[in-house]
């Protein structure tokens, strides 16, 4: 695949509105003064194109929110996804001087990656210096967090030599871009994936890991405890992994990602998810999501 081919993804907005709707109708005596009460709409067309060389910083920065202060060396992972050219994506902003544009330029850096849906070998690519490190991470998260029976799946894994091989699944994006946009993302990859099978590439994957974000919303005021995913559709994810364990990350996070909240705020406390999916369910973990985002 040509790596300035683009790939079809429908025309989304990122939308930065205040989520409650009658914050409008409050008298300005009960918002607090550091509260957010703008409504701004920013209005960018993307595209999914096969990830270069001058992406690198830009996976690897979002790579670095997902692993916050792990030893990863993001950078060299970011490499690897890019010498796949045959298999992922970025999510960029449209280049193209014929399309009229609403986007103040100062607001979106040339080359700004806004995404990334890819996939690493752990087990062919054990001996890379970035999986190789992912690897020890997750498994002494395991012992820390998982369960027993979990512990033992996740040790099996990643001790399997065998095909079907096991697979990291990357699906990383801004905050606030539409779900939707992961769709067509995940199918262009799996027919990326298959394509490669076809030419005996080792992709072919049993199970796929995927490491998810979600802020769980501490019980207040007789609520219970509420979790709030990052990506929309790891929530149905979560719901159909064979297996999965969490942990707090809030240790790990500056003051302004682990929560500076407002008096009066339920506490936001942020986690990280290994999801075990079978990656023979892929195909229909697709379609479901599509129906899930779109209810």
């Amino acid at each position: 695949m040509s790596a300035s081919k683009r790939k079809n993804l429908n025309k989304m907005e990122v939308d930065q509105k205040d989520d409650d709707s009658s914050s409008s109708e409050e008298s300005e005596d009960e918002i607090h003064p550091d509260a957010y009460t703008g409504n701004e709409e920013v209005q960018i067309d993307f595209e999914g194109r096969t990830p270069v060389d001058p992406d690198t910083q830009g996976i690897s920065q979002l790579l670095q929110r997902l692993f916050l202060r792990a030893h990863i060396n993001c950078n060299q992972m970011a490499d690897l996804i890019i010498a796949q050219n045959h298999v992922g994506s970025v999510i960029c902003q449209v280049d193209d001087d014929e399309l009229e544009s609403e986007t103040d330029d100062n607001m979106v850096e040339e080359g700004t990656v806004f995404g990334i849906t890819s996939v690493l070998n752990l087990s062919a690519k054990k001996d890379q210096p970035s999986v190789s490190q992912l690897r020890t991470y997750l498994l002494d998260r395991a012992k820390s967090h998982a369960s027993e029976a979990a512990l033992e799946q996740l040790s099996y894994l990643l001790d399997n030599e065998e095909q079907p091989h096991l697979g990291f699944l990357i699906n990383e994006r801004f905050i606030n871009i539409p779900a939707q946009i992961c769709v067509p993302l995940f199918e262009n990859l799996k027919m990326e994936i298959d394509h490669a099978k076809t030419k005996q590439m080792k992709f072919n994957f049993g199970t796929l890991l995927l490491l998810v974000k979600f802020f769980r919303k501490q019980a207040k005021k007789g609520q219970p405890a509420e979790d709030i995913y990052t990506n929309d559709e790891d929530e149905l994810l979560s719901e159909r992994a064979k297996f999965s364990f969490e942990w707090s990350v809030a240790s790990e996070c500056d003051s302004g990602m682990s929560g500076d909240w407002l008096e009066g705020d339920a506490v936001m406390t942020p986690y990280r998810k290994l999801l075990a999916l079978d990656a023979k369910q892929f195909p229909q973990l697709i379609k479901d999501i599509q129906s899930y985002i779109n209810k």
